[in-house]
């Protein structure tokens, strides 16, 4: 029988808490292994060219030079989790102002910098296709003149520069859409945008016979593995991933990135190699940014605030390459649907290749623009019915047993309730100065399952060793889990030590994305640990001659229930026999729903366990300026069960803190060939502490059926979805007109405080 955990508030000590506040820990750029060498890149000197001629003769000849590598000297292996349409170095073509030419590993950093710059390469220019909207036209230039022959994923609808095309059809919006008392009509574009961790990308690899071992400041070991297999055409099992502490990812650190580079120059140079990314090239260089989005978005509605229809159309900028990233067209659908009731449904959303930066997940992917824009929209809509924002959304919102907009019925949710809370939280009704104003945002996240395992075992002294294959992204969530299993055991968390983050020592896990690792991870510890409750149990029952049924684990003790004088401690019994648990636990399956209308079907037509949410923000405006201060944010969600308390506040702090960066500040800059402008943190504005508002949090805790342990849901992504939504409408609120374009920077806010007045 599985025991449950008991969330609690307890305070606990981190396993990882003391080598980070003591500056004792070790990141990937902290490794130094004998007689390493380090790498740089040869980067392409155009965004889009033709390669006519490499000559590295001039780096091969540099004295401290040991490998220089191009895609002569790798297998010619196409990869791309959802796409194959690229090399781990440029063979014909390259696509974006880093695409990587080649690579060079050297005795010190600044041979290998110059070695790289001394590679010459011939170029003949091709036509920039930066505008990703009038990339799909036709007779556009194609970004892979060999998009056809590109293998993928088979739900993928490809065409030309249109890599994935995806629908949400539900009933029949053109017709219902002649039957609506008011029509409203909006166009929004975001600029892309960074994960910007403090870390940045490093890798080393080092070669011991035919097998490598990798440490990487990677999201997903496990995928990372697979990508150095298949690129190097080796087995996995000659592939080990290792991640030392990890300095934050966002997304930016999803999908296999440059271990096989690293791994190929070691395996030339004979001897370990290090790469560390600068600031910049963290910047330019990853395939991992913020898309760039346009928006459209028509809505019918009844006076009474019924939503008969709504159409949209989203294109999406893909960027050079696919990576893992092929499924964002349809996830920003979902989300120009919205957690909202609708009777009639269509939208369509294009995901195109151009000449700039791959596009793939960060935090959340495709959700923070699309909620930004949607939510303005709604606001725009009440307006136009003479309705308070928050009164149209407590008419549309969903609730239990609502159909979505691909006809999946949903159980007890409570989005509903987040909405109240959140107007509550922020003082919504009070008087506030007339430069200040308060604006509502809701959304919707899914819950994502995942195969994972885990091992628990006892040691003799009645120690305990967790073993998972799940990352510790900085979130708290691996770090919790001697608590779970303590809980199970009857132990103490400080009990339990963790083997984590490495490739050759736990089953396969999905890594640290999708705010999984509590959905699945624990599932499966949770299990493992539930297999060793079982093995004490059978082995005391035989030692104390009692009934298994009428024993129980309390203390580090295994006793019967009523005579704690009969009773057989955790440590005796693993020190008499081998104690060793595993587990993996049933996967919750994805609800039902009727999407055979819908193209582009990549699994996200359904969303799993959702999780729901409003933030309410209150905003200053100078009209004069257009400066915007986030003055306080009130944010109420519903992620079932919470399991660790401190460890989601601290995800919803950080969330908002993200949001309010994409809301005002954070944009990526291109010049007309697809260069970025701003790719440094002077100019590539974050929020500080000083820019912090006031926080209020709350979570409302429901039973979920057909989800993660103890009913919980997700927590990671969601907190940064709906901030931007929320202070666009606070904006909206003060100068009496949306703000378009994102981030709602000054200027911008300023012009359209202009535009409004004239």
């Amino acid at each position: 029988m599985a025991t449950d955990i008991v969330p609690t508030e307890t305070v606990f000590i981190r396993p990882d808490g003391k080598e980070k506040v003591t500056g004792s820990g070790r990141y990937t750029a902290d490794l130094t292994l004998t007689g390493q060498a380090y790498a740089r890149f040869r980067y392409a000197d155009h965004p889009h060219a033709r390669i006519v001629r490499i000559d590295a003769t001039k780096a091969r000849a540099l004295s401290g030079v040991l490998a220089v590598l191009t895609h002569e000297d790798v297998p010619a292996v196409k990869y791309g989790q959802m796409a194959q349409d690229r090399y781990l170095f440029a063979t014909d073509v390259v696509r974006f102002e880093a695409d990587i030419v080649a690579g060079v590993a050297a005795t010190s950093e600044e041979i290998a910098a110059a070695a790289a710059a001394l590679i010459e390469v011939e170029y003949e220019p091709l036509p920039a296709i930066t505008d990703y909207e009038a990339a799909m036209a036709e007779g556009s230039p194609l970004v892979h003149d060999d998009w056809a022959s590109n293998e993928r994923d088979e739900n993928l609808v490809a065409d030309g520069n249109t890599l994935g095309y995806s629908t949400i059809v539900k009933g029949d919006a053109d017709a219902a859409m002649a039957t609506a008392d008011v029509v409203v009509k909006g166009r929004y574009t975001s600029d892309p945008s960074h994960g910007v961790p403090i870390e940045p990308h490093a890798v080393v690899a080092q070669w011991q016979g035919d097998k490598v071992t990798v440490w990487s400041s990677t999201q997903v070991p496990y995928i990372a593995r697979s990508g150095v297999a298949q690129t190097l055409q080796i087995p996995e099992a000659n592939v080990r991933v290792i991640v030392p502490l990890l300095g934050g990812g966002f997304g930016a650190k999803c999908d296999f990135h440059f271990e096989a580079h690293v791994a190929a120059l070691a395996r030339a140079a004979g001897r370990p190699v290090k790469l560390v990314f600068s600031r910049r090239e963290e910047f330019v260089a990853i395939d991992h940014r913020r898309e760039g989005m346009a928006m459209e978005f028509e809505t019918g509605v009844r006076r009474d605030g019924t939503i008969v229809a709504r159409k949209a159309r989203l294109v999406l900028d893909k960027g050079a390459y696919c990576g893992e990233g092929g499924f964002l067209a349809q996830m920003a659908a979902m989300h120009a649907c919205g957690p909202y009731k609708m009777e009639h449904v269509f939208v369509e959303s294009y995901l195109n290749y151009s000449t700039t930066q791959p596009s793939a997940s960060v935090r959340a992917p495709a959700a923070p623009q699309v909620c930004w824009a949607l939510e303005q929209h709604v606001d725009e809509v009440a307006r136009a019915i003479d309705l308070d924002p928050l009164e149209f959304r407590r008419r549309t919102l969903i609730g239990e047993g609502d159909e979505g907009p691909t006809k999946q019925v949903f159980d007890h949710i409570a989005i509903k309730e987040t909405l109240e809370r959140a107007a509550e939280l922020i003082g919504y009704g009070e008087e506030l100065p007339e430069d200040e104003a308060i604006g509502f945002s809701c959304g919707w996240w899914p819950s994502f399952s995942s195969n994972a395992g885990a091992y628990v075992q006892l040691n003799p002294d009645g120690s305990g060793t967790i073993v998972t294959g799940a990352q510790e992204n900085g979130t708290g969530a691996v770090m919790a889990m001697p608590a779970y299993v303590a809980e199970v055991l009857g132990m103490q968390p400080g009990d339990f030590q963790i083997l984590y983050q490495d490739t050759d020592a736990a089953p396969w896990d999905m890594g640290s994305a999708g705010s999984q690792t509590t959905f699945n991870a624990v599932r499966a510890v949770l299990d493992a640990a539930n297999d060793v409750r079982n093995q004490l149990l059978e082995a005391a029952a035989e030692q104390l001659e009692a009934a298994r049924d009428d024993l129980e684990l309390v203390e580090g003790a295994v006793r019967v229930k009523g005579s704690p004088d009969q009773a057989v401690s955790v440590a005796e019994i693993a020190a008499s026999t081998t104690i060793h648990g595993r587990g993996s636990g049933p996967l919750p399956e994805s609800p039902p729903v009727e999407a055979s209308s819908c193209v582009g079907r990549l699994g996200f037509e359904s969303f799993l366990a959702p999780q729901l949410f409003t933030h309410a923000a209150r905003v200053k405006v100078d009209r004069e300026t257009g400066v915007v201060r986030v003055l306080q944010v009130a944010a109420a969600h519903d992620s079932g069960r919470i399991l660790n308390k401190i460890g989601a506040d601290g995800q919803v702090y950080g969330g908002i803190a993200m949001g309010i960066g994409l809301a005002l500040s954070e944009g990526t800059i291109l010049d007309d060939e697809g260069r970025q402008r701003n790719p440094h943190l002077l100019d590539y504005k974050l929020v500080t502490a000083a820019d912090g508002p006031s926080i209020d949090i709350d979570w409302i805790e429901i039973d979920t059926p057909n989800a993660g342990p103890n009913g919980s849901k997700g927590v990671g992504e969601p907190p940064c979805v709906p901030t931007a939504g929320a202070v666009g409408n606070a904006i909206a609120a003060v100068i009496g007109a949306q703000v378009h374009e994102l981030p709602m920077t000054p200027e911008r806010v300023w012009r359209t405080v202009r535009e409004t007045s004239v």
